[in-house]
């Protein structure tokens, strides 16, 4: 059952101004193609995780898998989760995540607890009651975004992942063998902009979904 708005315990009190919030968080710097490091964009993510809000869905303990520099995980912590863990092979960019987060912290006081682990996401055991995600689409290495999906299925009861929307019915078919539901979908156009330098177009428009999924 979705939260009212009187037990509201966050600090950001719409999602318009928790996309404010989050625009104002450092991105990528000198993103690595290989592991396709696109920062969300601040809308896209604030939509989502008022939706996570709204829905009852953050419970007790929260993951945001290849969290990158920390959006989901600190928007989750904003709006006032009650402890994050933020996983990522990349010590950079968890460095990131942490002076953002630290910074959000000077401002809003955020009374959850965030754990940074920096490590492989394969290696990542805890369980959890939400996974948040915007993995690789796997455009630079096969199936990679196939491996968040098991790792979510494994430790998590309900899963919010980004995928490209024509995926739809590979993400269907690897949640019902997994043992979970595709419940909503979000969709929008999401725009990739020229960070790196085999890029030729300012901005790249592209099809993506979020999936809320449960498990069975």
């Amino acid at each position: 059952m979705a939260k009212s708005e009187s037990s509201y315990k966050g600090k950001i009190g719409s999602q318009k101004a928790l996309a404010v919030l989050l625009s104002g968080l450092e991105g990528f710097k000198g993103p690595k193609v290989r592991v396709e490091q696109y920062s969300t964009d601040p809308e896209i993510a604030a939509e989502v995780l008022w939706n996570v809000y709204m829905k009852g869905d953050m419970v007790k303990v929260s993951v945001d898998l290849g969290c990158g520099t920390g959006i989901l995980g600190i928007g989750l912590l904003v709006l006032g989760a009650d402890k994050v863990y933020f996983v990522d092979s990349d010590q950079k960019v968890i460095g990131i995540a942490r002076e953002n987060l630290a910074k959000l912290n000077s401002e809003y006081n955020i009374d959850g607890e965030a754990v940074f682990i920096c490590q492989d996401i394969g290696d990542f055991n805890e369980p959890v009651d939400l996974v948040v995600q915007n993995p690789p689409f796997g455009t630079k290495v096969r199936h990679i975004d196939k491996i968040f999906l098991k790792k979510a299925f494994e430790i998590g009861k309900i899963v919010y992942s980004f995928h490209k929307s024509g995926t739809k019915k590979f993400v269907e078919s690897f949640s019902k063998d997994n043992g979970f539901e595709i419940t909503d979908i979000f969709d929008f156009k999401w725009s990739l902009k020229a960070t790196m330098k085999h890029h030729t177009r300012k901005i790249k428009r592209i099809d993506v979904s979020c999936f809320r999924m449960e498990k069975r």
